[in-house]
């Protein structure tokens, strides 16, 4: 539903694109990472019809974006970083008014209107104007109306900033049952947590360029970094835990009553337990860590800053 190739785009002599690749298929999510200024607003806005790439191609819902910006626009759906909302218009009149622009009947504007505020759980706030809205209520609200027009594809470019823990929960059980019903998505969040729950594939953005793309569990595997957390009874017998550790070949960090070492496979938890043994101690608690997306974001941040 997404197809870009080798996409470029300038601003004068700077690059904020530079052969940028990506594919979302149907009924999924595309999880696009990357530090403030990577690129990633900027490739939603080509892929949105809103810039014009400076080269390369790109196909949404099977139409290009230069040749048939017309047609992509009349099937996909934006939410950008701040609620496009007006405040002095109730939700469902919000609805209504972005319905009847599409091409609604009045009746059908209504219908479609107070189905979607039914979905997203403001039933109850339909005739409130929307400045009484809450921040999560008002982004429910701007994802709402990026669905009036029952887009094929949905781009949703930090849709979560700024929301609750709880309203960035309802909003990711929305994009859920978007996905379900075949909608594909294109994400772009700083919460890596946000991209490890919902997102089928990767793409990480590093000064317009694609620097990794994958799976979650892919491109933590690059990362490889798991670790062994050794928790102590007493803190006086992290001293000895530690020559244990680094005696077996480990490279423990102590942090309180905790000993953590960095581990190749979770076999090496025998190794840890045989040398606590050998020096008479034994552990409350023992846990294999597994990478995590914070683990790669950071080792790729480290790798392309070198």
């Amino acid at each position: 539903m997404i197809e870009a190739t080798d996409v470029g785009k300038a601003f004068g002599a700077q690059k904020a694109l530079d052969g940028v690749g990506v594919a979302v298929p149907r009924g999924t999510v595309l999880g696009l990472l990357g530090h403030n200024g990577a690129g990633k607003t900027t490739l939603v806005n080509v892929l949105t019809t809103l810039l014009p790439p400076d080269s390369g191609h790109a196909r949404v819902a099977g139409f290009d974006v230069v040749r048939e910006a017309h047609q992509v626009r009349s099937r996909i759906g934006l939410t950008g970083q701040f609620a496009a909302v007006d405040e002095q218009l109730s939700g469902l009149d919000n609805l209504v008014l972005i319905a009847r622009l599409l091409g609604a009947s009045p009746r059908q504007a209504r219908e479609r209107g107070s189905e979607l505020l039914e979905l997203f759980g403001l039933a109850d706030a339909a005739k409130r104007p929307s400045r009484t809205y809450s921040g999560g209520m008002r982004r429910r609200l701007d994802l709402a109306a990026s669905l009036v027009g029952h887009p094929e594809v949905i781009f949703l470019d930090e849709p979560t900033t700024g929301l609750d823990p709880a309203s960035r929960l309802g909003l990711w059980e929305i994009v859920e049952r978007l996905v379900t019903d075949g909608t594909a998505v294109l994400l772009t969040t700083q919460y890596l947590d946000e991209a490890d729950r919902l997102a089928d594939s990767i793409t990480v953005l590093s000064r317009g360029r694609v620097v990794a793309s994958g799976t979650s569990a892919e491109l933590k595997a690059q990362v490889g970094r798991r670790t062994v957390t050794v928790t102590l009874a007493e803190v006086t017998d992290v001293p000895k835990a530690t020559e244990a550790l680094e005696r077996a070949g480990l490279q423990p960090v102590a942090a309180g009553h905790a000993l953590t070492a960095p581990v190749t496979s979770s076999r090496q938890l025998a190794t840890v337990v045989r040398a606590l043994d050998e020096v008479g101690l034994e552990a409350t608690e023992l846990a294999l860590g597994e990478p995590t997306l914070d683990d790669v974001y950071l080792a790729l941040a480290h790798q392309h800053a070198a």
